[in-house]
């Protein structure tokens, strides 16, 4: 890390996008937290630099498609395939988090498969 890098909260970008990613399994924790955490990280950060705001868009997207499935499958449990549902969305939810922070380390882009495009990246 050179000394002229900037910094956003002590991280370099590369890592504080990997952090975007990651933060949304703060839920496991915290419910909720998961859906604030990475917005408010974006939103914090997204004038300074391109890729945080990518990556911020990127999680945005799938947040909020997330949401969306969440409350399908909610009303849906009440034929009981919604409980199925809300299983594979976690586990989804968990697993595409893991794989994004991890391109994001790289210096890569990962788009969230089943994502909604609510804002363009």
């Amino acid at each position: 890390m050179t000394t002229d890098e900037k910094l956003y909260w002590g991280l370099t970008a590369k890592t504080y996008c990997t952090l975007i990613h990651i933060s949304q399994l703060s839920s496991i924790i915290v419910p909720g937290l998961g859906l604030i955490l990475p917005i408010v990280m974006w939103i914090a950060h997204k004038d300074d630099n391109a890729a945080i705001n990518q990556h911020g868009r990127v999680t945005a997207n799938w947040l909020i498609s997330f949401l969306i499935y969440t409350v399908i499958c909610g009303v849906l449990m009440l034929i009981v395939v919604g409980v199925i549902g809300l299983l594979v969305l976690g586990i989804l939810n968990i697993v595409f988090a893991i794989i994004a922070a991890v391109k994001a380390n790289n210096g890569e882009l990962w788009y969230y498969p089943l994502s909604i495009k609510f804002f363009r990246v």
